[in-house]
């Protein structure tokens, strides 16, 4: 994709991976591609802002060349350490080798520890601005979103937000804008890029965005590193991210489960069917043949979870086993669990299940039900029951 200018000397000149189906060691499936995106500022000294993935460093300079040779470039700003947006950077600093490059103290440890350069580097910290002309950058520091080196920066002649990862999306589009695009997919790619990756930090990132409300600074554009520029309405993806970070849910359950030999998966669908009947929302995924980045995303507005298994070797089923690490990972706290599952000779799985998830931060009062080989009518209709209680529970 050609640069193009978002401002007035303001340039977005990184890539579109319109090929890329997983992210962040296959644990995240984007079905929408990527983009990596970096912006280039011309002033008096010339500013770029984040590099791309390394396979595209090429394309990065090239899309540089149209604007300014590379070798002008007297600033280089490192948001983020990680390879998908400082991959570019060995190249970009052979165009530009006398250029200094900024970024927080972490940042500049992870960048020798990826690359072993002894490039010219300034650490910054909250505060900090960078002269370039008419323009001046500010930074804000925002250890752990998602990395401990990740920073901000801010261009408040324009109110212009560059916060590379945060506020971002996995979407491949040659529309470069939030007003140029189809609505219901680029909030649905931005609910998904937080909830696979933001949602255990919530805490954090609702203490930087109540920061950066308290520090007053208009935003009216905001231009993340990955999909679309917020430039219509950037308020709609701080709220979306408030509520997000608070835990706000709706009256919703997800049902995630693995079965053996449809035992499990009967009683799967009974339980959905008395969550349906007290008009809560449910959604149902066979985690061994559904895709997690999309379960996940569907959990993240969810009041309650519901995770059944049969038991194989006293213990839960081996996709739902790696599901549940994952989830224990999250930290869905406030929500609501409840088990299930089907067992033959002994039972094993909803114990290990619990196990697993019992300091994830989720609440564990709503019981689990559990039955031996095939349920019978009488045992599809407690599942029934369990459904209908958990979802009256959640009210």
């Amino acid at each position: 994709m050609a640069a193009i200018e978002i401002l007035p000397n303001i340039y977005s000149v990184g890539v579109v991976d319109w090929n890329v189906r997983n992210f962040h060691g296959h644990t995240y499936t984007t079905q929408r591609g990527t983009s990596y995106n970096a912006y280039l500022v011309i002033d008096e000294n010339v500013c770029l802002i984040d590099t791309v993935y390394g396979p595209f460093a090429q394309e990065l300079i090239d899309n540089i060349k149209e604007i300014i040779p590379p070798e002008k470039i007297d600033y280089v700003i490192a948001n983020h350490v990680e390879a998908d947006h400082s991959g570019a950077l060995p190249s970009v600093m052979q165009h530009c080798p006398k250029a200094k490059i900024l970024g927080t103290l972490k940042c500049k440890e992870g960048l020798y520890k990826h690359y072993y350069k002894d490039w010219d580097f300034q650490v910054v910290k909250t505060g900090d601005e960078l002269k370039l002309g008419k323009r001046r950058l500010s930074f804000i520091e925002a250890p752990m979103i998602h990395w401990p080196d990740s920073m901000f920066t801010y261009c408040p002649s324009d109110s212009l937000l560059m916060p590379n990862d945060a506020f971002g999306q996995h979407f491949a589009t040659s529309e470069r804008f939030d007003d140029r695009v189809d609505q219901c997919a680029l909030m649905d790619e931005a609910e998904k890029y937080y909830a696979n990756i933001l949602w255990p930090l919530g805490a954090v990132i609702l203490k930087k965005i109540q920061e950066l409300q308290k520090l007053n600074i208009p935003i009216k554009m905001i231009a993340p590193s990955h999909g679309v520029i917020w430039r219509k309405d950037p308020g709609k993806i701080i709220n979306s991210y408030l509520s997000w970070a608070k835990g706000e849910t709706k009256d919703k359950v997800v049902i995630v489960y693995e079965t053996m030999w449809g035992a499990t998966e009967k009683m799967a669908r009974k339980i959905a069917s008395g969550v349906e009947a007290e008009g809560s929302e449910v959604k149902l995924y066979d985690i061994a043949t559904s895709d997690r980045t999309e379960v996940i995303t569907q959990m993240l507005s969810a009041k309650g979870f519901i995770f059944g298994s049969s038991t194989h070797d006293n213990d839960m089923l081996p996709n739902i086993a790696a599901f549940l690490e994952i989830v224990k990972g999250l930290k869905p706290k406030g929500r609501q669990i409840g088990f299930f599952g089907s067992y033959g000779w002994a039972g094993g799985a909803i114990a290990e299940m619990q196990e697993m998830l019992k300091n994830c931060g989720a609440d564990f009062t709503a019981a689990g039900v559990s039955f031996k080989y095939l349920p019978d009518k009488t045992e599809l209709e407690d599942c029934f029951k369990f459904g209908s209680k958990f979802s009256k529970l959640l009210k």
